[in-house]
């Protein structure tokens, strides 16, 4: 190939893509080629050998005039923004060795396969999607292969077992199903397998403990059933053995305690039984052992106590009994010890902190007893401290108040006793104390030495006293928890300075006084429960104003007057006022009416009036213009090839591009996107502009429309708003009707979620939230989605969640329009009364954060002892470690912003709650979920070393 020609096929890829940088500034005629940014040439013949552009914010589609170099062997375009399709003739270029085109925004199917040189091909990262291709073994010299983090789905063809030279193979993160085929036991060569995160199923072959050469084998997150095959015992240069997350029974082989190479050993989440043997003494290189989530059983093995470079051991939620290993950590280099949710008994042993390096320590819920050992109030080391739902009891040392670097203890619920406020606290980084649940008693302390701390719970304790007015110097605090105590006096005004509480409970106390006006200034105060006081005076109207208050509980106080009429009072239920003497509210407070209206409460009401009524009457001038408007946009009867169609366009730039036969032409197989029960769904264009549109079937019995169809149409196509996809036509006929969407790139939230960051997933909370925002106070009347699932969520190029809205799932709440929707995201009062309810909803947004979370589908169904995902969730959330139930491919994001996953969850539950008017609203769900999702916020920039 000369020169000229290798130029111009270089400025044809330049062409085709954004260099938003300028890195190929430089890519013009006037220089020699070998000489621009990223290019490298053959010394001798001075042909390109290689082009290198990774991260170089690149965009656009990949030209396939770069792969029609003769003699070009790298192509690395990999960490940058491309998108579209890869070009088909991918494997056409003789020369090329190593390909990669991994974390872009890459499209379509995988290209097809021809006899190629690749030695290396990466395209992991991308959204392609599709299957592998059968004839994948035709790439027999590849030794690299990655093609994770796609959308591919089918089997794993058998021919990939015929490329014998592969030594790394990974098809992770995809969709895959079926068995792995027991073929693979050929690859002599592979020393990486990653088969992670898909949804294979079967048992595990055992043809792959003739894999000798395996280092890492990962097998994680599927659906795996049976035994660990005894053949792994085989494996005796494998280091890395991860099998989490499956459906594994039986007990651990013996033979695998004969790879004595072993590094870490990850059989956690699944259904293992047996015990644990002595053996386990022989894994001297093991560092890491996680076998928590399984049946185990017996005692825990002594022999881990004699293996040198054990750093990390997880064995909880398992049948675990018996005491803890005495010397263990004497000899081990422990840093996270979490044996959690067993049945152990005994003391907790001195040699914990050996290593001086354990910053983790998780005991809860055992049958533990006795004090908390001394040498753990000198492990300066410790960062987290869950010994809570034990027997546990005596004082706490001086010490153990003063632990420099701990951010998380919870020692609730045991029978710890004495005074915590005559020792020192001295714990700066502090975040999160909880000693609800003791003996504790004396007074409060007046500071814990740290501006750090966002949750308190010193409640069910024998604390008396007053409040400490220096609780207000508390900043970051969200929760405070001091109920069922003795505590007496008033409600310290100064509590109105923390402005980040979202949760404050003063119940079943013997506090005194009014409720301090002050405390509606709270911006974010979510629940407030002063329920069992001695507390009197007047409810503060302004407390009705605060949007923020969900859930209020004032019963049993000596409280009088009316209550707020308006915000969390306005249907607060009977028990929640109760044992007072309160008028008003509505009819499920259960309280009588108030008689008095020369009252400042009816002044108020009277001018809430004045100003709904001017809102009308603006609201309606404005319709009256906008309807003015709207003439341009007349219903239209057409002719066409076809017969008579009618056709109302919603926006005038449209109704200028589209006709009725670039419509009709669109309904054609090769166009079709999707296909459901109510009909399929075109990709359209414009013969006019090329203009793309969206067209979904309508598929009914009846061919006449009704007549207040048009009028309800016609308000449903003027939702405009950036999170929601826009309808811009409608057309019908009596063959038939046809909806007209705007056309968004774009795949599914149920297809991308489970290969989604924490990042991503935020921003499509915030997105649909704030769509959901839209729909409920801004449309007039509210607009009701019906179904909140990911398939009606698409996620475009730039992670914007666009909610899809369909003829069938719109109905409005003033009319309470019946319909059934059979959707696993319908709340379960909509299945009773088949009626669509903004509270329903708020429902279906809680379980998309629960699904955000979690990776979990309210359609599975598995969900332990649990019936549903929402059960399964307050129970985790509750009960259970965070490593539990978070997605684990966000584990990492959780591990260092544990409050925002855990925050996020809560507002989830809130979401999901049994009785729709605890719920909150459309306006608040985005208002928290902005609060807690800022990735700004000094919430998400505190540095946890682990969410349990």
């Amino acid at each position: 190939m000369l020169h000229g020609e290798e130029l111009e096929l270089l400025l044809s890829f330049k062409a085709s893509i954004k260099d938003q940088l300028g890195f190929l500034s430089d890519w013009n005629s006037s220089a020699t080629f070998c000489n621009w940014h990223g290019i490298a040439c053959d010394n001798s013949s001075r042909v390109i050998n290689s082009i290198e552009l990774s991260g170089q914010n690149i965009s656009g589609k990949i030209s396939s005039s770069i792969f029609q170099l003769e003699h070009v062997q790298v192509v690395d375009l990999s960490n940058n923004q491309l998108l579209g399709e890869i070009p088909g003739d991918l494997f056409s270029c003789p020369s090329l060795r190593y390909l990669n085109l991994s974390n872009n925004n890459l499209t379509g199917p995988l290209p097809r396969i021809s006899i190629s040189h690749l030695e290396t091909l990466d395209l992991s990262n991308n959204l392609l999607s599709g299957r592998i291709p059968a004839n994948i073994g035709l790439l027999s010299r590849v030794q690299f292969l990655d093609l994770g983090g796609n959308v591919l789905v089918g089997k794993i063809p058998n021919s990939i077992t015929n490329i014998t030279t592969l030594q790394v193979l990974t098809l992770a993160s995809n969709q895959l199903v079926g068995e792995i085929p027991r073929e693979i036991g050929q690859l002599k060569s592979l020393k990486w397998m990653y088969l992670g995160y898909n949804n294979l199923s079967g048992e595990i072959p055992r043809e792959i403990g003739d894999l000798t050469s395996l280092n890492h084998l990962d097998l994680v997150y599927n659906n795996l059933s049976g035994h660990i095959p005894l053949s792994f015992g085989n494996l005796s240069n494998l280091q890395y053995l991860f099998l989490y997350e499956n459906k594994l029974t039986g007990p651990v082989p013996r033979s695998l305690f004969d790879l004595k190479k072993l590094v870490s050993l990850d059989l956690s989440i699944n259904s293992l039984s047996g015990e644990i043997p002595e053996l386990i003494i022989q894994l001297q290189n093991l560092e890491i052992l996680h076998l928590f989530s399984n049946n185990f059983t017996g005692k825990i093995p002594v022999a881990l106590t004699s293996l040198p470079r054990l750093q990390v051991l997880q064995l909880w939620s398992n049948k675990f009994s018996g005491e803890i290993p005495r010397d263990l950590g004497k000899q081990n280099n422990l840093t996270i010890l979490d044996l959690s949710t067993n049945s152990l008994v005994g003391k907790i042993p001195e040699s914990l902190c050996n290593s001086g390096r354990l910053f983790k320590l998780i005991l809860f819920s055992n049958s533990l007893e006795g004090e908390i050992p001394r040498s753990l109030s000198s492990c300066k080391s410790l960062l987290r401290v869950r010994l809570q739902n034990n027997r546990l009891s005596g004082e706490l040392s001086s010490e153990f108040t003063k632990l420099p670097l701990v951010n998380y203890m919870d020692i609730s619920s045991n029978n710890l006793s004495g005074r915590i406020d005559k020792q020192k606290w001295d714990m700066p980084l502090l975040a999160m104390l909880n000693l609800g649940r003791n003996k504790f008693f004396g007074e409060l302390p007046g500071s814990f030495s740290t501006d750090k701390l966002q949750y308190l719970d010193l409640s069910e304790n024998q604390f008396s006293g007053n409040i400490p007015r220096s609780f207000g110097g508390l900043s970051e605090l969200t929760h405070l928890e001091l109920s069922e105590n003795k505590l007496s006096g008033h409600i310290p005004e100064e509590l109105s300075s923390c402005k980040k509480l979202v949760s404050l409970d003063l119940s079943h106390n013997q506090l005194s006084g009014q409720i301090p006006i002050s405390l509606a200034q709270l911006p974010v105060l979510g629940l407030l429960d002063l329920s069992e006081n001695q507390l009197s005076g007047e409810i503060p109207s302004s407390f009705g104003r605060l949007e923020s208050l969900v859930q209020v509980n004032i019963s049993h106080n000596h409280f009088h007057g009316s209550l707020p009429s308006t915000g969390a009072f306005l249907a607060i239920n009977a028990s929640a006022v109760s044992g007072n003497i309160l008028c008003g509210g509505d009819t499920t407070s259960g309280l009588p009416q108030c008689k008095s209206v020369k009252n400042p409460m009816w002044w108020y009401v009277l001018a809430c009036l004045l100003v709904t009524l001017t809102m009308f009457a603006v609201a309606a001038l404005a319709v009256v213009f906008i309807r003015s408007r709207r003439n341009e946009l007349e219903l239209q009867r057409v002719e066409s090839k076809n017969g008579r169609w009618e056709l109302q366009f919603f926006d005038s730039k449209f109704s200028k591009s589209l006709t009725i036969d670039d419509i009709l032409s669109s309904a054609k197989d090769e166009n079709v996107i999707m296909r459901g029960k109510k009909g399929a769904s075109y990709r359209g264009k414009s013969f006019m502009n090329n203009m793309q549109f969206l067209v979904k079937e309508m598929n009914g019995e009846n061919s006449v429309l009704p007549p207040s169809f048009w009028s309800v149409i016609a308000e449903f196509g003027k939702l405009h708003h950036p999170n929601i996809i826009r309808l811009i036509g409608i057309c019908w006929s009596e063959k038939g009707g046809f909806l007209v969407y705007e056309y968004v790139e774009g795949k599914l939230l149920s297809e991308v979620l489970r290969n989604l960051s924490w990042e991503r997933r935020r921003k499509i909370a915030i997105g649909i939230a704030k769509a959901l925002k839209f729909l409920h106070g801004y449309c007039s009347p509210s607009v009701v989605v019906g179904d909140m699932s990911p398939e009606k969520v698409l996620v475009d190029g730039k992670d914007e969640p666009r909610l899809s809205l369909s003829l069938p799932g719109l109905a409005c709440t003033d009319t309470m329009t019946k319909c059934f929707i059979s959707s696993a995201y319908v709340a379960p009062e909509t299945r009773e009364t088949k009626e669509m309810t903004e509270q329903s909803d708020i429902y279906g947004i809680g379980l998309v954060l629960i699904e955000l979370l979690t990776g979990k589908s309210p359609a599975d169904t598995e969900f332990g002892m649990q019936e549903n995902i929402v059960e399964w969730a307050r129970y985790c959330y509750s009960d259970c470690h965070l490593d539990v139930w978070i997605d684990t491919m966000i584990r990492g994001h959780a591990t260092n912003n544990p409050n925002e996953i855990v925050e996020t969850m809560n507002l989830a539950l809130h979401c999901t709650a049994t009785d729709p008017t605890a719920r909150p609203c459309a306006s608040d769900v985005f208002k928290t979920l902005e609060s807690v999702m800022k990735p700004t916020s000094c919430v998400s920039t505190l540095k946890f070393s682990s969410t349990n």
